[in-house]
């Protein structure tokens, strides 16, 4: 069914929500899982054309997105890692694309801010620009499980 699966990781606690759904999709399909985060704040944004030296915040990208796939490898899964720079929705869609994923996997808020009403969710543009299934697990806070 699923041998390559994507999952956007947000560096937040919606992270841990999404990877135990994806974990037991996983676990089922046999799927080797490719973690990506993408940086968006104006270090990242800018970092190629204006070759900067990583931001403490894209350190600190690399190093979670390391924690999560050990953690995740020492559990038996396959697991590869991939920080992108930029917007976050069009960066997603490209790493898909050069991947060759066949499920992007991702959290959604159940929100909607001004950003989200005059560009549209990540989700909403990651899933009307892939010709692969977008799974989007609504965030839970921790506060809300039982």
């Amino acid at each position: 069914m699923y041998s390559n699966i994507l999952i956007a990781i947000e560096h937040s606690d919606a992270d841990r929500t999404v990877l135990e759904h994806v974990q037991q999709l996983a676990t089922l399909t046999g799927a080797s899982l490719l973690l990506v985060h993408v940086a968006d704040g104006w270090a990242a944004r800018h970092h190629e054309e204006l070759k900067l030296r990583d931001s403490e915040e894209i350190k600190d990208d690399r190093a979670y997105l390391d924690r999560v796939a050990e953690d995740l490898t020492s559990r038996g899964f396959r697991t590869r890692t991939r920080l992108a720079m930029g917007d976050p929705a069009t960066e997603l869609v490209k790493v898909a694309r050069e991947e060759a994923v066949d499920l992007i996997a991702m959290s959604t808020h159940g929100h909607r801010f001004l950003n989200d009403l005059l560009r549209g969710s990540t989700a909403d543009r990651v899933r009307h620009s892939v010709d692969v299934p977008v799974l989007m697990i609504k965030a839970v806070k921790v506060h809300e499980r039982v």
